[in-house]
């Protein structure tokens, strides 16, 4: 198959597009012609050795944890998918070698869901990661419930703006922080947005939520998450998906995890509207170096997609 993969850590200069073996279907997994797949800052990072600490990398590695495709075979244990059937997955595994950057990918089942019917598959694959984390953080890192109020930071980005549209479904009242071109953005989502400015931004928050605000999500770390961090109202709760510091200042430094159910639920809410993914931009498999380039840049109002004919 044609693939995207690279052999020793680094930047987009280190990626290399040829062809690799089929991959193999485990007993659990589904084989999936994959149609697109997003990129995420956590792709580049992984690929620039950020998280070798952490994860094992298996040379070559293909990059690329978001995807969406059409099953073409299901493994022998799987009942779930069968042949021709739309999926979408975060297909993150516990080390760094079969990614999604690829013409097919193995995805174990514990990591799809369907497609949402009313999404492209450009739009399906930038949906998994960040729709996961923001989900997850809202329901089990912070406990929003309905008629609180929840600070967003980088409200704007793809964490951000999913945590925007679910927050709001949930009944919340949402606070943006968002620098000045993503204002419009974030308001449409349905928050009140408040700049990133180190001066203004508390008395920003205050004039708001004169009382604090109950539920903190931060997915930008630094400066501006101990300085949201003292705007929680007694009680509050404080999640970072960012910085490891959220722990000293009483909150959760949290991961996403891949949850088919999650994941399901994240494909319902797109196709009853509550969802927008939007894509900015496009790049074809063997541009994905380009693709890189793009995400790391910012300043995206959508997700980077890399595309599979």
């Amino acid at each position: 198959m044609k693939a995207i993969s690279y052999r020793r850590y680094g930047g987009p200069e280190v990626l290399e597009y040829g062809e690799l073996p089929d991959p193999k279907v485990g007993p659990d997994e589904v084989l999936v012609k994959v149609r697109a797949a997003a990129v995420n800052p956590v792709d580049w990072k992984a690929q620039a050795g950020y998280l070798d600490g952490m994860i094992d990398a298996v040379f070559p590695v293909v990059p690329g944890w978001d995807v969406s495709g059409v099953v073409v075979r299901p493994g022998v244990s799987v009942t779930e998918w069968a042949e021709g059937d739309e999926v979408m997955g975060y297909v993150r595994e516990d080390f760094l070698a079969h990614g999604t950057f690829a013409e097919y990918v193995a995805a174990p089942v514990r990591t799809l869901a369907r497609k949402p019917r009313s999404c492209s598959f450009e739009e399906a694959a930038g949906l998994p990661l960040v729709g996961l984390t923001a989900y997850q953080a809202l329901h089990t890192a912070l406990s929003v419930r309905s008629g609180e109020t929840v600070l967003v930071l980088a409200a704007g980005g793809g964490v951000g703006s999913m945590a925007v549209q679910i927050a709001r479904h949930l009944g919340c009242r949402v606070l943006g922080a968002v620098r000045e071109s993503g204002v419009e953005r974030v308001r449409e989502l349905g928050a009140e947005p408040v700049l990133f400015d180190e001066r203004t931004f508390a008395h920003q928050v205050k004039e708001l939520a004169p009382h604090g605000v109950d539920a903190l999500l931060d997915t930008l770390g630094g400066p501006f998450l101990q300085h949201a961090a003292k705007l929680l109202a007694p009680g509050g709760r404080l999640a970072s998906i960012a910085d490891g510091e959220a722990l000293a200042l009483g909150g959760r430094y949290f991961w996403v995890r891949p949850d088919a159910t999650d994941l399901a639920a994240l494909a319902d809410l797109a196709d009853e509207g509550v969802l927008d993914v939007r894509v900015a931009k496009t790049f074809p498999l063997e541009r994905a170096a380009d693709a890189q380039r793009a995400n790391a840049e910012g300043g995206l109002q959508g997700k980077v997609v890399v595309t599979v004919p």
